[in-house]
């Protein structure tokens, strides 16, 4: 397997700059209002969804977040670099996937490098504003403020799971009717 740059490698990877954009974008405007009440914004009028500013210094649901900083800092920054440094990798070398699995990775990629560049630069964790009333489902009556990054990561690996899963399922069903 030699590294290939072909069109349909790099293609999807507008994907990952522009989540690593929006993602950013969004984050901007949201330091400009304090952390907590700064501005709560009720977005439809009936509390289903708040924008406002909250910092996370873990992970998700704030898991991690009593570790100690040089914990945080190898738990938190070096292994998912490493991780998406090992997706990104294995875009590139692999024929292994699809085209939508492309497009899935590139964005997991840019949801992630966004969060990485928060936890990197902004001493007050991570950026997230987005909350969603969930009506007591799962035991949560909001759930946990998150923001674009965590978005496109937990789309993009749902939608990469689905299309590995009937991908497999599809070649399995060939190879059974090839026999």
């Amino acid at each position: 397997m030699k590294l290939e740059l072909r069109k349909e490698r790099i293609v999807p990877l507008s994907l990952t700059a522009f989540i690593i954009l929006a993602d950013q974008i969004t984050k901007a405007i949201i330091v400009k209002l304090r952390p907590g009440i700064g501005l709560v914004k009720d977005v439809f009028n009936n509390d289903f969804l708040l924008i406002y500013h909250a910092r996370n210094k873990a992970i998700a649901f704030s898991l991690g977040e009593n570790f100690p900083d040089p914990v945080k800092k190898i738990a938190f920054i070096i292994i998912p670099v490493f991780v998406l440094g090992f997706l990104l990798w294995y875009y590139f070398k692999s024929d292994d996937f699809t085209n939508i699995q492309r497009w899935a990775a590139a964005g997991i990629i840019g949801g992630g490098l966004g969060n990485i560049i928060d936890r990197i630069f902004r001493a007050d964790g991570v950026v997230d504003f987005i909350s969603v009333r969930l009506y007591g489902f799962l035991g949560f009556e909001r759930w946990p403020t998150f923001n674009l990054a965590d978005s496109s990561v937990v789309v993009c690996c749902i939608l990469l799971f689905v299309s590995i899963f009937i991908t497999s399922a599809v070649q399995k069903k060939t190879g059974a009717e090839n026999e």
